[in-house]
């Protein structure tokens, strides 16, 4: 960090400490006479807390939102009667009268019934007042309803609608991984409930392992994070799931094509409960095909499973635990050969949230995740294994500290420990293999330990100037490296309905996954060591936010985003003993600017979206040093979300994206190789330069009808889904068949349209 950047950031430590003195008196003195109002925002018919729920008093400055366990607070009110609206999108506006008296801190649960989206009343002119003193960049909170309305083969996929906002791309429609403003799928930080989840996809990355049932809140932040978030370089996806039903038994069931899912919540003790489950059904459907022995077909499945117990311990304590397992298996056997796969997560955790006061609010979260991933084989005795797991035991402790309405900061810590192991195997003999690296075998046993401290502040200046400025502190022990992740971000409220933000952050990441570009078919999770340095990122963001027309937002915004210290898959590295021989190191730029129009309510509402994004890469062992653009860089990104409520009975939805075509690498020449006994030889190719060529743009839509109806006195949907209306099969990967004398230009092209039903009752 150069001198001057570290003379900025003690410059604003040094007006931040002189503020916190300030506001700390200016409380003291105040807080003698004035009030408070805090609590929580609660579903009035299960009793689940809401997050991002507008409280607000009319006619006054004072107002905030609920946070991630669905407390708000609002201090140094002046004593006096007040009218309290309280808003969230899909519910009911709710209003209620409060008097608070001199020195009085008033503890509330304001209960709101469900609503619908149709209703545009919701919109009141806090949600606007609240609006205008959020300083988070980059940020965008999706309705779980919206992702519902958005569907593939029958299931509705969180990353599936999360790929329809601008600036966030895939590798192919077969692929739900995530990039973010040019960012890879592992440089964005997972979290459900707080804890990391390291695949978060099924079917080789075609949907995710999220089920929607069990999902109240995702929030997902493209770039500019806060201080809390660390250890990636380009993006937060935070999921937070249901705690269950409080004041009753419930339970919901759906059968589709791909799968069929059952959640069950309800009351216990001073608390509540929530389980659900997903299974596929295509290993059992498969015992009903007559199978051909020159062409069988694979044994494929796979489940998840969340749970969730949450308990009151009086009004200032709650503790939950929640699990999360997901598994994906496929065996195939064909002429000798015998292939298995077997994938998954296991994630466990525990939270305690406390209230200290009205002032100060903390969580506490333990928790215990694991990934592996196994591929394993038998061609006619001789056996091969390639095993890799990862497994995080991490504990955070964060506390937010509600100064004043214009000063809150937040500080925490986090401890992770780390084991990695990765086992490779093609000696015959997969019985044991010695640690190490030598005659055709791998295995990596690798332990490492990082901590983190982090602090921030926000801080609004004046009524039109708000600051936020935070630092994290990152320690890795296998590295023995410290890093320094400064980040500040501004808003500045030009007119009423104008606002410009700013961000600029540093970001560091020491986890490194080697994947295959297509499928997200055996993903290694591997720590940084001493061969290679970690990767490290900086965001620079501006962002104009508007309101041309009343409920419907206009933002624009423009990045930069430097990578350093980014890695390559190596793909002939056979074997090694350190990441450096698994890995090519670079570094990359992105930059571009991006179209957000959003209609969040009414009869219509949803978003349509546009991105021009470029990005470059420079390797030196790839493309013989020179800079060039990856596959999934895609310059012109179009995309729109519709949903239509129509009537109490019906339902509609409609999705769709136009964009530039992957990058591939082409080719310039053939030779022919010949080894002795053969005739013609075979056939190779002279690669162009890497991924210099162009695919088709691709484009798609599709549709939805969603009917709600009783059935035997339940409450029950029809769900119509229609993937892919006008069948465009779009290029998944061109290759060059060279086994004829002529070489041939051979493309393999995704699904043709796809239309599918699904039921789904509720009991």
């Amino acid at each position: 960090m150069s001198l001057k950047m570290l003379r900025f950031l003690l410059l604003i430590i040094g007006m931040f400490v002189m503020s916190l003195g300030k506001n700390t008196a200016e409380n003291m003195i105040a807080s003698k006479d004035n009030s408070g109002l805090n609590g929580f925002v609660k579903d009035k018919k299960t009793g689940e807390t809401l997050v991002g729920a507008t409280v607000f008093l009319i006619d006054t400055k004072f107002g905030t939102r609920s946070n991630k366990s669905g407390y708000f607070t609002i201090n140094n009110i002046p004593p006096g009667t007040y009218n309290v609206s309280v808003s969230f999108l899909g519910y009911d506006k709710f209003q209620k009268k409060i008097e608070l008296k001199a020195g009085q801190v008033l503890r509330e649960e304001f209960e709101l019934n469900q609503g619908s989206f149709m209703q545009e009343d919701i919109y009141v002119e806090a949600e606007r007042d609240v609006e205008k003193r959020q300083i988070s960049i980059s940020k965008v909170n999706v309705p779980v309803q919206t992702i519902k309305n958005i569907r593939v083969g029958g299931e509705s996929d969180i990353f599936r609608t999360l790929q329809y906002l601008p600036g966030v791309l895939t590798s192919s429609q077969l692929s739900s991984g995530l990039f973010v403003r040019g960012g890879s799928p592992d440089q964005n930080l997972v979290l459900l409930d707080g804890s990391t989840v390291y695949n978060p996809t099924h079917l080789f990355g075609f949907i995710s392992t999220f089920n929607t049932d069990a999902i109240k809140d995702v929030e997902l932040v493209k770039g500019g994070f806060d201080a809390e978030y660390g250890g990636r370089l380009s993006a937060v996806l935070n999921i937070t799931q249901n705690d269950g039903n409080r004041k009753e038994f419930e339970g919901v069931a759906s059968i589709g094509v791909i799968s069929s899912r059952v959640g069950l919540q309800g009351p216990i003790g001073n608390g509540s409960w929530f389980v659900s489950g997903r299974r596929t059904y295509f290993d059992l459907v498969k015992q009903l095909i007559p199978e051909d022995p020159e062409t069988p077909i694979p044994d494929f499945g796979f489940y998840d499973l969340n749970g969730k117990i949450t308990q009151d311990f009086g009004p200032n304590d709650k503790v939950s635990i929640s699990g999360f397992l997901s598994n994906d298996n496929l065996e195939f056997s064909n002429f000798g050969l015998a292939v298995g796969l077997d994938l998954g997560n296991r994630l466990i955790s525990g939270k305690w949230t406390h209230i200290f006061n009205e002032k100060l609010f903390s969580t506490m979260n333990a928790s215990y995740s694991k990934y592996f991933n196994n591929i394993y084989g038998d061609q006619s005795g001789y056996e091969f294994l390639i095993d890799n797991t990862i497994e995080d035991y991490t504990i955070k402790i964060n506390t937010e500290w509600f100064a004043s309405e214009d000063l809150t900061a937040k500080f925490g810590v986090e401890s992770s420990w780390y084991n990695f192991g990765y086992l490779q195997n093609f000696t015959g003999d997969t019985d044991s293999t010695a640690q190490g690296s030598s005659g055709g075998s791998t295995n990596l046993q690798i332990k490492d330990f990082q901590t983190a401290v982090f602090g921030q502040m926000k801080w609004s200046i004046t009524a039109l100037l708000s600051l936020q400025a935070g630092l994290r502190v990152n320690y890795w022990e296998l590295s023995d490296l410290i890093t320094y992740d400064p980040r500040i971000s501004a808003r500045y409220r030009l007119t009423d309905k104008i606002a410009i933000k700013g961000a600029w952050g540093i970001f560091h990441q020491n986890l490194r996954l080697a994947t295959q570009p297509n499928f997200s078919f055996f993903d290694t999770w591997l720590p940084t060591d001493n061969t290679v340095p970690a990767s490290n990122a900086t965001h620079y963001i501006i962002s104009i936010e508007t309101e041309p027309i009343p409920r419907h937002t206009l933002n624009f915004d423009f990045y930069y985003k430097d990578l350093t210290n980014v890695s390559e898959l190596n793909t002939n590295a056979l074997q090694g003993a350190n990441v450096g021989d698994v890995f090519y190191i670079g570094d990359a730029t992105a930059w571009g600017a991006e179209v957000f129009v959003q209609k969040r309510f009414g009869k219509v509402n949803g978003w349509v979206g546009y991105a021009l994004g470029f990005i470059s890469s420079r390797f030196d062992s790839i493309n013989n040093g020179e800079a060039f653009r990856p596959r999934y860089d895609r310059t012109h990104d179009f995309k729109v979300v519709v949903n239509y409520d129509h009537n109490d009975s019906w339902d509609f939805g409609a999705s769709f994206f136009y964009q530039t075509g992957q990058s591939y690498t082409g080719a310039t020449s053939r030779f022919q190789t010949v080894l002795p006994g053969q005739v013609r030889g075979r056939g190779k190719i002279v690669p162009s330069q890497r991924f210099g060529l162009r695919l088709p743009p691709s484009h798609q839509l599709n549709l939805t009808a969603t009917y709600s109806f009783d059935m035997w006195g339940l409450e029950s949907k029809a769900i119509i889904d229609i993937y892919n209306v006008y069948s465009r099969r779009d290029i998944l990967v061109r290759f060059y068949n060279t086994q004829e004398e002529n070489t041939f230009v051979e493309d393999v092209r995704l699904i043709p349209i796809l239309p599918t039903v699904s039921l789904e009752i509720r009991f």
